[in-house]
Parts: C-alpha cells; structure tokens; sequence
C-alpha cells in the first residue's frame, strides 16, 4: 500500500529531475473514463456464458455498479448506454438516477448485428429493407442521444462476408457509406460519430470496416464530426497501434478509444493486463500530442471508454482495475521527459531516446495516484476500499443469479 513516505520520495525524485509533481496529478485528475453499461452485465463467449451472482440485470443496477466504481477511482462520471438493451420508456428518471449517483450517461451505442435479419449485415446487407431497418435503429440513436444529452454516437459494424463472391464488395461500401449520410446528417451539430473498425470476426472473409484506413475514409466522406474510434484489441498480431494513434490525431480524425487487452485476438481482457507497455506508449503519443498546437485539438477531445468483456473476472472489480491501469500508464505518460527526449532525438541519440521512455514507465506511479485520489475524495487503494466495503456480498444477495445475458456474447 502507498504510504505519505513513499509519495514524499518520488515528489523529491520528480523534483530532481525537473518534473512538477503537482502539475502531474492536476493533470491526473482531469482523467476521464467512461465504462460501459454491457461490462456489469453477465457475458461470455460464443461458447458459454458463466453467469454471476449480482450481475446487474437493469440499466439502473448498471448505474449502481459505475457509481461504486466513480466513488473509488473518482474519474469515471459517465456510462455509455447499449441500444436495446438498455432501452426504458422514460429516459428522465434514468437522467435523475444517473445525476443523484454522481453520474451522466455517455456515448450511446447501437445494436445492428443481433437480429436474425443482420446474418448478411446490417447497413451493408443486400436487401434495402434491412438496411432501413438498421438506419432507422440508428436514428433511433440519435434521438435517444439527443435526450439524455449524450453528444457521442458510437458505431461499430458485423457486417462483412465469409465466401468469396457472397456479395459486391464495392457495392457494400456504397451502402455502408449512404447509410452513414442519412445518420450523420441527422445529427445534431453538438454530436460526433465515432467510426470503430474490427480486424475480422464474426465473419471469416471480409469486413466492412477491416482497419482504421477504412474507418477513416469514411469518416473523411461524411465530415468533421465523423471520426474514427480505436478498440485496442481489434487489431492484427503485431500492430502498431501507437503509430495509428499519432497518425489518427495528426489528421484530426482521432474520437475515441475502446480500451481493452489481448494476448491473440480481440479477447476484450481488461486494459493494460497483458501488455502495460502498449497502453503507456498510446498515452505517450496523446500527450505529446496535446503538447503541439498543431494536434492539441484533437488530443484534448478524445473519448476514453472501456470495452471489455468480463467473463471469468468479478465484473465490478474488473472494471475497477482497468480504471486503475490507465491511471497508472497515463500517468507515466506525463512523466516523460519531452525536452530530454526532444534533444536525443535530434541528437540522433537512438539508445538514449528509448532510455526516457523506459524511465518514465519503470517509475512507480502509485503513490501519486493514491494522492490524487484521496483529493479527488476517492480511494487511495479501490481495490482494497471495494473489498472492504461489502457492495459485492450486498448485490449478490439482492440480485441473485440472472439467467440472461446482459452484455456481449460474442
């Protein structure tokens, strides 16, 4: 556990090296990161899914568990909402319930790939009769959106083919790209559309948006408030995706991530679980961005969201300790010395650059976060608050074992 010792040591390392340690956790507490209604839920594979007791069953026990997971971590005021299944017939009392548990609602996210209709794709499908349906599920969206004062709308597509000659790849590009028009049109000016691209899955030939080149040329088509939204677990082995971040905000079409972990495919593990490094390396690129008046735009205005699946983990506390490894790598993210790294890399100095970064990530952020938690009136240690708290025990005895799923299945 982080004591007042340890913090006052690193504010002294910091201070030797020139760092502002309070500039930093000012910084850290203007963090925001929005979890995602479907993670309370009770989800799994397409093999199974293993139920738990006290899953959250409704969108307002959803809120219950984000509002615990706000108290402890203090930076994660929003939910993003799953349409339908987290669809009520009165959205002001879930603003009122949301706004007494310290909350707002976020980025409201559609659902066009669950239907039986959808089995050949949703806004790509070659019968313009589903594609209606699929636009008009979308504008559905945007009003809701519009009502519980969400200004993000969050796409993401299963559209795409399993054969060789299933379908007119061009032409379902043409589709895709209409159906976005009408949506994008229609919405309000304070809106943004966040495009999500997936590798592969579910299906085996093609998809529609396979990468961000094609998340982005879409957005690219539609305008301004079109942009592309990064999951970092739908990628190829071995992607860059630091890289495509600092391209995506150097091009101003950067919205959003969907942040989650992998090992070999989009296995929606919890943030920085697998690979730590990655996810400083992404911040690294934001923050420096956010330092150039040239991408400051664009980085000061990017959509942090957890996207995980929380099969065999307590989804709760899952939630919890993704919060608290994205504090952790954005915070060694702001430690990293730009001038030093600046002056190496002019200097051409390749081993010295790589030394900076390296510094920044081994350095033990968790006093920091600690305190700047506590002054965020949050839990120096969440993990251990949580346990102590009893909320686990309590909800599992008012909810008891749903037998239906309340998130992904896929």
């Amino acid at each position: 556990m982080p004591t007042r010792s340890n913090y006052a040591l690193l504010a002294e390392q910091l201070t030797n090296q020139k760092i502002d340690i309070e500039t930093i956790k000012a910084e850290l507490k203007l963090l925001h990161i929005e979890l995602p209604s479907w993670g309370f839920g009770n989800s799994g594979t397409r093999f199974k899914v293993f139920a738990q007791d006290g899953a959250a069953r409704t969108l307002y026990e959803k809120l219950d568990d984000a509002a615990t997971v706000h108290r402890l971590t203090g930076t994660c005021p929003t939910l993003a909402i799953h349409i339908p299944w987290d669809r009520v017939e009165d959205w002001s009392h879930v603003i009122a319930y949301a706004r007494e548990h310290g909350l707002a609602i976020g980025a409201v996210n559609p659902n066009v790939f669950q239907d039986d209709e959808y089995k050949l794709g949703s806004v790509c499908h070659p019968d313009a009769a589903v594609r209606r349906r699929a636009i008009d599920h979308m504008l559905e969206c945007v009003h809701v959106a519009e009502r519980v004062g969400s200004t993000i709308l969050s796409l993401w597509f299963a559209d795409g083919t399993n054969y060789p000659g299933q379908d007119d790849l061009r032409a379902r590009k043409a589709r895709m790209a209409d159906a976005l028009s009408e949506v994008y049109a229609a919405m309000p000016d304070s809106m943004r559309m966040l495009i999500e691209y997936k590798f592969f899955e579910p299906a085996f030939y093609h998809t529609d948006l396979a990468d961000w080149g094609m998340a982005y040329l879409m957005a690219n088509r539609l305008g301004p408030r079109a942009q592309v939204l990064v999951d970092t677990g739908h990628h190829a082995q071995g992607t860059n995706i630091e890289h495509i971040v600092a391209l995506l905000i150097d091009e101003g079409r950067l919205g959003g991530f969907h942040f989650n972990n992998r090992k070999y495919a989009d296995d929606d593990l919890m943030v920085g679980s697998v690979n730590p490094y990655e996810l400083f390396l992404i911040f690294h690129e934001i923050i420096g961005a956010s330092r150039d008046p040239r991408g400051r735009a664009t980085a000061q205005n990017i959509a942090y969201m957890l996207d995980q699946s929380h099969n065999i983990e307590p989804k709760v506390e899952a939630a919890i300790q993704s919060v608290m490894n994205v504090q952790s790598a954005y915070a060694k993210a702001l430690l990293v010395d730009r001038e030093a790294l600046a002056e190496a890399q002019a200097g051409q100095d390749v081993l010295a650059a790589n030394r900076i970064l390296q510094a920044a990530f081994e350095t033990d952020v968790r006093p920091l976060l600690a305190e700047a938690r506590e002054e965020l009136g949050a839990a120096a240690d969440p993990i251990a608050a949580y346990r102590a708290s009893g909320y686990a025990a309590k909800v599992a005895r008012e909810r008891g074992r749903a037998t239906v799923s309340g998130g992904y299945t896929g």
